[in-house]
């Protein structure tokens, strides 16, 4: 087993804490992990994304220039990541923001509203975990109970308070078809 994942979206929508939390479930499952991180020139609006991979047997390299998986929270994503993705890949799409149909073929498309979701919840910033919480029912790379345990290592001390809401948005995203 080997996964390529880029995770992208604007600063502020969480988009590295999912692939923090990602990755050190997979260190937690002991699979080897990387975890790569990639900021715009403005932290909060301006474009995040990270790279991780997954996988049974030692990573040559954390790039990747054809990931499995792109999991993209925004438009300008979309359009950055999608010529990237492996033929016979998947692409998760925030369909609340991104309106656009992906014309590709070749790949399998996973529309989540993921701040739709977020809001049923009661806060739309944890749409990145609803995203997440798709990926990993979908991807089967991780169990989904080791990304729960994973919020209390990954999430920051002022945040700890959130990790009941997190889990909400991860089972959330895992229930949505």
């Amino acid at each position: 087993m080997n996964e390529e994942i880029i995770m992208a979206g604007f600063g502020g929508q969480g988009i590295m804490l999912m692939g923090k939390l990602l990755t050190y479930a997979g260190m937690k499952e002991d699979k080897e992990v990387s975890w790569m991180p990639s900021y715009g020139p403005e932290m909060r609006g301006g474009t995040a994304n990270c790279t991780v991979i997954i996988s049974d047997k030692r990573i040559p390299s954390p790039m990747s220039s054809k990931p499995d998986s792109i999991i993209v929270m925004n438009l300008p994503s979309l359009d950055k990541f999608l010529p990237k993705v492996k033929s016979g890949g998947t692409v998760f799409m925030n369909s609340s923001l991104i309106a656009e149909e992906v014309t590709r073929d070749d790949v399998k498309v996973i529309k989540v509203p993921a701040n739709e979701m977020a809001n049923e919840i009661g806060n739309s910033k944890i749409a990145n975990m609803v995203m997440l919480g798709s990926f990993v029912e979908e991807k089967n790379i991780v169990k989904p109970e080791t990304v729960k345990e994973s919020l209390e290592k990954v999430l920051s001390a002022r945040n700890q308070k959130l990790i009941d809401l997190n889990v909400k948005a991860l089972e959330k995203g895992k229930e949505f078809k």
